[in-house]
Order: structure tokens, then C-alpha cells, then sequence
């Protein structure tokens, strides 16, 4: 793809702010079904928001995009290096999966980038999309959206059924082993909002 159609995204990296940030499967195939590479996903979320000092305060992994809810820390990455951290490691492990059992889906992601020149594509070309949010109202509504995503889909009844959310994570009662997601970070007190409607 040249350079003057590539899709870009202006990432505004002001203290304080929130970012609601959503990037997507190649040509939005439906990639992220498999639980071993949800659980992959998973990893690449947690290690990514620590080592680059985000606060990751919510998500959902659909089947061919992903939500993030993140708010910088202190001496934070950039956003774009928070998501290349997410994405890359990820995007590796799936394609070691797919040579080990020699699946045709690596056909299918394998894209030529020029003549003679061909790369693995996971994810969509380009940052995705990324909203600041500046308000707990702004946070409140990302929270709510973001979780209710797979119900408005019909994959599920309730928010919280839902495994690959952090819904359930936002009911003080659950008693839910979450292994296999990313731990959410509580909200600083100047982000503090009413209760999560699930």
C-alpha cells in the first residue's frame, strides 16, 4: 500500500487523558474465536499495559476486533508503542501456531507487501481508532459500550456472559476466577463514577 493511502490515526497524547482504542482482524475476519489465542491475546494485553505504564480499565475481545479502555500512568509509552506491543508479540505467537500445524489460514494471511516481498498480516494495517476521553461521564459511556458490545452482536444475553470482557470484573460480588483475561486496574479517585450497569 503507498504511502499517501495509508490509514492514519493522529494519537493526541495529553496528560490525563483516557484513551478508548479499537484495531481490528485482517479484513475483519473473524480470527479471534480460538481460546488458546484469546488467552494469547490475553497475555499480550497484560504485559503490554504494565510495560508501558497504561492502566487498563476495560475490554472485549470480539471475534474481529478488539476494545481497549487504557489511561497512562506516569512517564507512559506512547499510545502507538503500547498497541505495537500488543499486536506484534501476539501476531508472532499465531503465526508459529499455524507453520507448526501447517494451517491453511497462513495462506490466507500472507500478504505481499511489493513484488517479491510478502508479510504475515493479523491485524488490519494501521493504528485502528483511538478516542480521548476526558470526563467520568466520557469514561462511564466507553465502559458501558465497550461491555455491551457483545450483546448489541447477539453472541450473548448479559454483559457479564461473556468470557472475553471485563464485565465481570466490574461486579464488586463476582466471584469468577479470571485467569484467562486481562486484569483491569482500579480508576483513580478524580475517574470515579457510579456503578457499572451490567
Amino acid at each position: 500500500m503507498s504511502e499517501q493511502h495509508r490509514k492514519r490515526v493522529k494519537h493526541f497524547e495529553h496528560s490525563g487523558h483516557a484513551h478508548e482504542l479499537t484495531f481490528s482482524c485482517y479484513h475483519r475476519f473473524r480470527l479471534l474465536t480460538n481460546p488458546q489465542w484469546l488467552a494469547m491475546l490475553s497475555v499480550s494485553v497484560q504485559r503490554a499495559v504494565e510495560g508501558h505504564r497504561y492502566r487498563l480499565i476495560a475490554f472485549v475481545f470480539m471475534p474481529e476486533h478488539v476494545h481497549l479502555l487504557v489511561l497512562p500512568s506516569a512517564g507512559a509509552s506512547p499510545v502507538s508503542s503500547l498497541l505495537r506491543a500488543i499486536k506484534r508479540p501476539f501476531s508472532f505467537r499465531v503465526k508459529q501456531r499455524l507453520i507448526e500445524v501447517q494451517s491453511p489460514l497462513l495462506d490466507q494471511l500472507t500478504v505481499s507487501q511489493r513484488p517479491g516481498v510478502t508479510t504475515f498480516r493479523f491485524w488490519q494495517e494501521g493504528p485502528g481508532y483511538d478516542r480521548n476521553l476526558t470526563t467520568p461521564a466520557a469514561m462511564q459511556s466507553a465502559v458501558d459500550y465497550i461491555h455491551r458490545n457483545p450483546v448489541r452482536r447477539q453472541l450473548c444475553e448479559r454483559a457479564v456472559d461473556w468470557p472475553w470482557s471485563s464485565a465481570r470484573q466490574f461486579l464488586a460480588s463476582s466471584s469468577v476466577a479470571e485467569s484467562e483475561v486481562p486484569k483491569i486496574d482500579p480508576l483513580p479517585p478524580e475517574w470515579q463514577y457510579g456503578e457499572t450497569r451490567s
